[in-house]
C-alpha cells in the first residue's frame, strides 16, 4: 500500500492521500472537479491527470484565474486545429497558443478560409467536444517526436523540434489528433463548454515576413454560455467603435498607399482635434514649469553610436542616408537631441532640475503585418519631455510626474489605470548599482503615492527602468500611454555634467517622460474611448447650425459669427433638404448641439437647442453661447444642462 502524503490547499485545508493519486481524483474527492480546470503544484500549473507523489502546496485554478483560463483556452486552440484537421486532412499545422482576448492556430492551407469554413470547423468543435475525448500527456525523446511528426506529415512540428527543444519533449493527444506541446491542459475536450470562432487573417510562420504565410484562425472560449454571449456583445461595441471605421465616416484621418504604410494623413476636423490636444498639453506644460525645446528629423550616425541605439535598437530604425559623404540617421528617439541642448553651455546645481518638453515626431520600423490604424504606425509625434536633475531630486520629479499624469488623463476622461514597473532587460548598459538606485526611485514614488502597481520583470529599456500606465477605457480595454524612465546611462555615455556647491562637476540624472505616449495613438484611444462622440471641448464642430427655411439664412449666419466670436466652433448647414435629414446627418457626425431657427427663434432672438443626446430646450442666444463657453472652459464631458437652460 502506497504511504499517505499531505496536500496543503490555500485557506489552511488539508487532504490526506495515498501517493500516486491522480490530482483529478483529489479535485473529485473535494467536490470541486465541475469548475478546476487544472492545478498548481508548489507553485507550477500542471495537468489534473499528474500523481501527486509527496506532500505539496496545491491551488485548484478555474476558469476565473488568469492560469487557468490559459489552460482552457490553449485546449480549445487544440481542438480547434483537431476539427481543421478532420475537415481539411491536407492542412499542416502549426502553432495555436492562448492570447489575452481568446486563441488562435496557424494553419499551412492552399486557401484562406472562408467564412463558411468556420461554420463548419466551429459545429465539428462542437462535435469533438460531445466525444469528451480524455486529453493525455506524452513524453518522448528528441528522435521519438521527430519520428512522430514526419510520420504524421506534419513539418512545422518537426522544424520546432529540431530548433533547440530539449528533452523530454511533450506532446498531447485527444483521440486521432497528436500536437507538440509544454502544456498543461484540460483532463477532457468535454470540459469546453462556450466557444465561438470570430475571424481569420494571414500570418507569416514565426512571425517572419521571408517565410510562408499561414492561414490564422482567432476563436474564444468560456466555461459558460452567458459570458461567451456577454463577450460576443462587447465585441459588437468594440467593432462599432472602431477608430479607423470612425475616422472615416467622420473624416477625421486616413493613410494612402501613394505615401506610405504607417503615415498618418490627419484631415481638417482631425488636425483641430490635435490642435486642442496640443494647445491644452503646451499650457499644462508652462503651468507645470516646464520649458519647450525644438529638434530636427536626423542626425549624424555617430550621435546614434554614442547613445546606443544602433547597438541596441537598431532594428526598429530606419537606414540611414548619406548627406555630403556624411551618414545621418532619421530619428527614432528625441532623447540624444535634448542632450545637446544640456551641453550647449556649462550648467550648475542651482539650475536643475531643468524640464524640457517637445511634441517631437520620430519614425520608427515596424512590420507591415503589425500597423494599424494609429494605433500602431511607422511615423508619430511624441509628447516628450526629459527632466536633468541631481540625484537628491529624483524622487519628488517622480512624483510630480505622477500628479501630472493623472491631471492630464483624467481631463480627457481617463480614471482607471494599470501600473507596471519594468525591470532591467536582458541586454542593458550601465552598472547594476545604477540600476537598483534607479528602480528604487521609481518603486519609492509609487509607494508614497499609494498606487497599486505589478512588477514587469525585464521590461525596462536598455538604459534604465521604467513606469508603464495602462489607461483604462469605458469598455475596460488597457492602452499603453505613459511612461516614466530613469536613467543613468546615457548622462554617462555623453559626459554630462553640472558644477556642485563644492565647486567640483557631477553627473546629473535624466528622467525621460511621455504622458500620452504618442499624439497619434493616444487620439485612436480617444476616438474608441468616446465612440468618435467627443466632449464639446475635444469635438471639431461643436455646434451645428440649422435654418429651417431659406428665410432663416441671415439669423443663421449671425448666429455662426457670434459662435465663432466666442470661441466657439461653428458650422451653418445651408443646404435645401429637409429637416429631418439635416439633423439625423448632425447626429451621425456625432455633434454636441444642433441649434435650430426658424421664424419664433428670429422673432424671440432665441435658439432652439437639440443636444447630441436627443433632449431639447429653447434659451436666448446669449444664454446658449454662455453655457458652451462655459462647458468647453470647465473641459466636461457633459452636455447643456436642460434645467438650466430655460
Amino acid at each position: 500500500m502506497n504511504k499517505e502524503i499531505t496536500l496543503r490547499l490555500s485557506g489552511g485545508v488539508e487532504k490526506r492521500v495515498p501517493a500516486g493519486t491522480p490530482f483529478l481524483d483529489v479535485v473529485k474527492m473535494l467536490g470541486k472537479e465541475k469548475e478546476t480546470v487544472g492545478i498548481r503544484v508548489n507553485g507550477l500549473a500542471k495537468d489534473l491527470s499528474v500523481a501527486a507523489e509527496e506532500d505539496a502546496e496545491i491551488d485548484l485554478l478555474t476558469f476565473d484565474s488568469p492560469e487557468g483560463r490559459e489552460i482552457y483556452r490553449h485546449s480549445s486552440a487544440h481542438v480547434l486545429a483537431q476539427a481543421v484537421k478532420e475537415l481539411f486532412p491536407a492542412v499542416k499545422v502549426s502553432i495555436g497558443p492562448a492570447i489575452e482576448e481568446g486563441f488562435y492556430y496557424d494553419f499551412d492551407f492552399e486557401r484562406p478560409f472562408t467564412p463558411e469554413d468556420l461554420q463548419q470547423i466551429e459545429k465539428k468543435i462542437k462535435e469533438i467536444v460531445k466525444r469528451k475525448l480524455p486529453i493525455l500527456r506524452m513524453e518522448l525523446t528528441k528522435e521519438e517526436a521527430v519520428r512522430l511528426f514526419e510520420a504524421r506529415g506534419e513539418p512545422y512540428k518537426v522544424e520546432l523540434i529540431q530548433d533547440g527543444m530539449e528533452e523530454p519533449i511533450s506532446a498531447y493527444r485527444q483521440g486521432d489528433f497528436i500536437d507538440l506541446c509544454r502544456g498543461p491542459h484540460l483532463p477532457s475536450t468535454g470540459k469546453i463548454k462556450a466557444v465561438k470562432l470570430l475571424s481569420t487573417g494571414g500570418a507569416y510562420w514565426r512571425g517572419d515576413e521571408k517565410n510562408k504565410m499561414l492561414q490564422r484562425i482567432y476563436g474564444i472560449s468560456f466555461s459558460n454560455r452567458i459570458d461567451l454571449d456577454a463577450h460576443l456583445k462587447k465585441l459588437e461595441e468594440i467593432k462599432k467603435r472602431d477608430h479607423r471605421k470612425l475616422g472615416k465616416d467622420l473624416d477625421l484621418f486616413s493613410t494612402s498607399d501613394q505615401i506610405g504604410a504607417g503615415l498618418i494623413l490627419w484631415h481638417p476636423k482631425g488636425a483641430i482635434i490635435r490642435k486642442v490636444l496640443e494647445d491644452f498639453w503646451r499650457d499644462e506644460h508652462l503651468k507645470a514649469d516646464y520649458d519647450f525645446v525644438a529638434t530636427p528629423h536626423m542626425a549624424k550616425r555617430d550621435l546614434w553610436e554614442q547613445s546606443g541605439h544602433l547597438s541596441f535598437y537598431q532594428e526598429n530604425m530606419y537606414k540611414g542616408i548619406d548627406v555630403d559623404g556624411v551618414p545621418y540617421q532619421i530619428k527614432p528617439m528625441n532623447c540624444p537631441f535634448h542632450i545637446m541642448i544640456y551641453k550647449s553651455q556649462l550648467r550648475s546645481y542651482r539650475d536643475l532640475p531643468l524640464r524640457w518638453s517637445e511634441l517631437g515626431t520620430v519614425y520608427r520600423y515596424e512590420r507591415s503585418g503589425v500597423l494599424h490604424g494609429l494605433l500602431r504606425v511607422r511615423g508619430f509625434t511624441q509628447d516628450d519631455a526629459h527632466i536633468f536633475c541631481r540625484p537628491d531630486q529624483i524622487e519628488s520629479e517622480i512624483l510630480k510626474v505622477l500628479d501630472f499624469t493623472t491631471h492630464v488623463l483624467r481631463t480627457f476622461g481617463f480614471e482607471h489605470y494599470d501600473i507596471y514597473l519594468s525591470t532591467r532587460p536582458e541586454k542593458y548598459v550601465g552598472s547594476l548599482d545604477r540600476w537598483e538606485q534607479a528602480t528604487s526611485a521609481l518603486e519609492g514614488a509609487l509607494k508614497q503615492k499609494g498606487f497599486a502597481y505589478e512588477i514587469d520583470p525585464g521590461e525596462g529599456v536598455f538604459y534604465g527602468p521604467k513606469i508603464d500606465m495602462k489607461i483604462k477605457d469605458s469598455l475596460g480595454r488597457a492602452w499603453q500611454c505613459t511612461t516614466i524612465q530613469v536613467d543613468f546611462n546615457l548622462p554617462e555615455r555623453f559626459n554630462m555634467s553640472y558644477r556642485g556647491d563644492d565647486g567640483k562637476a557631477h553627473q546629473p540624472i535624466m528622467i525621460h517622460r511621455a504622458l500620452m505616449g504618442s499624439i497619434e495613438r493616444f487620439f485612436g484611444v480617444l476616438i474608441e474611448h468616446y465612440a468618435g462622440a467627443f466632449p464639446t471641448w475635444l469635438a471639431p464642430v461643436q455646434t451645428k447650425v440649422i435654418p429651417i427655411t431659406e428665410h432663416h439664412q441671415a439669423y443663421a449666419a449671425q448666429l455662426q459669427k457670434k459662435l465663432r466670436g466666442a470661441g466657439i466652433r461653428s458650422e451653418v448647414d445651408r443646404r435645401n433638404e429637409k429637416m429631418g435629414l439635416k439633423i439625423r446627418e448632425a447626429q451621425l457626425q456625432k455633434i454636441p448641439y444642433m441649434l435650430i431657427v426658424g421664424d419664433k427663434e428670429v422673432e424671440d432672438k432665441t435658439v432652439a437647442v437639440r443636444q447630441r443626446s436627443g433632449e431639447n430646450t429653447t434659451v436666448s442666444l446669449d444664454l446658449c453661447v454662455r453655457q458652451i463657453q462655459e462647458e468647453i472652459a470647465l473641459k466636461a464631458n457633459r452636455l447643456m444642462e436642460g434645467n438650466a437652460a430655460r
